[in-house]
Protein backbone atom coordinates (compact mmCIF):
# COMPACT_ATOMS: atom_id res chain seq x y z
CA UNK A 1 0.00 0.00 0.00
CA UNK A 2 1.60 3.09 -1.35
CA UNK A 3 1.24 5.97 1.14
CA UNK A 4 2.19 9.76 1.21
CA UNK A 5 2.56 11.29 4.60
CA UNK A 6 2.80 14.75 4.88
CA UNK A 7 3.23 17.32 7.88
CA UNK A 8 4.32 20.69 9.20
CA UNK A 9 1.31 22.81 7.73
CA UNK A 10 -0.21 25.20 10.60
CA UNK A 11 -1.38 28.73 11.16
CA UNK A 12 1.57 31.32 10.17
CA UNK A 13 1.65 35.29 10.63
CA UNK A 14 2.40 36.74 6.97
CA UNK A 15 5.92 37.10 6.44
CA UNK A 16 6.71 33.76 9.00
CA UNK A 17 7.92 30.12 7.76
CA UNK A 18 6.72 27.03 7.45
CA UNK A 19 8.08 23.63 6.25
CA UNK A 20 6.35 20.85 5.14
CA UNK A 21 7.50 17.24 4.93
CA UNK A 22 6.32 14.63 2.70
CA UNK A 23 7.22 10.73 3.00
CA UNK A 24 6.22 7.57 0.63
CA UNK A 25 6.58 4.60 1.66
CA UNK A 26 4.83 1.20 0.46
CA UNK A 27 6.13 0.65 -3.05
CA UNK A 28 9.80 -1.07 -3.97
CA UNK A 29 9.61 1.09 -7.16
CA UNK A 30 11.91 4.03 -7.41
CA UNK A 31 10.63 7.41 -7.81
CA UNK A 32 11.25 9.76 -10.25
CA UNK A 33 9.90 13.56 -9.41
CA UNK A 34 8.49 14.77 -6.64
CA UNK A 35 6.24 17.88 -5.92
CA UNK A 36 4.14 20.52 -4.21
CA UNK A 37 0.71 21.24 -5.36
CA UNK A 38 -1.73 23.47 -3.58
CA UNK A 39 -5.33 24.31 -3.62
CA UNK A 40 -6.65 27.52 -2.35
CA UNK A 41 -11.13 27.78 -2.10
CA UNK A 42 -12.58 28.40 -5.02
CA UNK A 43 -9.28 28.12 -7.15
CA UNK A 44 -7.89 25.39 -9.44
CA UNK A 45 -5.40 22.94 -7.86
CA UNK A 46 -1.84 24.49 -8.82
CA UNK A 47 2.03 23.38 -8.87
CA UNK A 48 4.07 25.36 -6.46
CA UNK A 49 7.72 23.42 -6.92
CA UNK A 50 9.21 20.28 -8.09
CA UNK A 51 12.04 18.43 -8.21
CA UNK A 52 12.98 15.64 -10.50
CA UNK A 53 15.44 13.17 -9.84
CA UNK A 54 18.12 15.49 -10.81
CA UNK A 55 19.38 18.70 -9.32
CA UNK A 56 17.20 20.76 -11.11
CA UNK A 57 14.07 22.60 -9.52
CA UNK A 58 11.09 24.01 -10.43
CA UNK A 59 9.15 26.49 -9.35
CA UNK A 60 5.68 28.63 -9.67
CA UNK A 61 6.52 32.47 -10.28
CA UNK A 62 4.38 33.44 -7.63
CA UNK A 63 6.87 31.83 -5.02
CA UNK A 64 9.94 31.93 -6.35
CA UNK A 65 12.64 33.38 -4.31
CA UNK A 66 10.17 32.48 -0.94
CA UNK A 67 9.97 28.75 -1.35
CA UNK A 68 12.34 26.21 -1.74
CA UNK A 69 11.83 22.21 -2.33
CA UNK A 70 14.21 19.56 -1.67
CA UNK A 71 14.64 15.78 -1.19
CA UNK A 72 16.29 13.07 0.47
CA UNK A 73 16.28 10.15 -1.83
CA UNK A 74 17.73 7.63 0.73
CA UNK A 75 14.04 8.32 3.11
CA UNK A 76 12.10 9.01 -0.26
CA UNK A 77 10.67 12.43 1.48
CA UNK A 78 10.36 15.52 -0.01
CA UNK A 79 10.68 18.95 2.08
CA UNK A 80 8.81 22.65 0.99
CA UNK A 81 10.78 25.45 2.93
CA UNK A 82 7.90 28.19 2.84
CA UNK A 83 9.34 31.85 3.81
CA UNK A 84 8.05 35.80 3.70
CA UNK A 85 4.52 33.32 3.57
CA UNK A 86 1.70 35.62 2.68
CA UNK A 87 -2.15 35.45 3.24
CA UNK A 88 -2.09 34.62 -0.45
CA UNK A 89 -0.29 31.01 0.12
CA UNK A 90 -3.62 30.17 2.20
CA UNK A 91 -4.06 26.42 0.85
CA UNK A 92 -4.19 23.13 1.02
CA UNK A 93 -0.85 21.53 0.17
CA UNK A 94 -0.66 18.31 -1.60
CA UNK A 95 2.56 16.18 -2.28
CA UNK A 96 3.30 13.94 -5.27
CA UNK A 97 5.17 11.14 -5.49
CA UNK A 98 5.96 10.06 -9.43
CA UNK A 99 6.86 6.26 -9.22
CA UNK A 100 8.79 4.41 -12.02
CA UNK A 101 5.79 1.85 -13.51
CA UNK A 102 3.36 2.50 -11.64
CA UNK A 103 3.02 6.24 -11.64
CA UNK A 104 2.01 9.40 -9.66
CA UNK A 105 1.02 9.42 -6.01
CA UNK A 106 -0.99 12.14 -3.29
CA UNK A 107 -0.42 12.69 -0.15
CA UNK A 108 -4.01 13.86 1.75
CA UNK A 109 -3.04 17.60 1.78
CA UNK A 110 -2.18 19.98 4.49
CA UNK A 111 -3.58 23.07 5.47
CA UNK A 112 -1.45 26.12 5.32
CA UNK A 113 -3.31 29.16 7.05
CA UNK A 114 -1.43 32.74 6.65
CA UNK A 115 -3.13 35.07 8.73
CA UNK A 116 -2.72 37.65 11.06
Amino acid sequence: QVQLVESGGGLVQPGGSLRLSCAASGSRFAINAMGWYRQAPGKQRELVAAIPGGASTNYADSVKGRFTISRDNAKNTVYLQMNSLKPEDTAVYFCTADFKVIGRYWGQGTQVTVSS
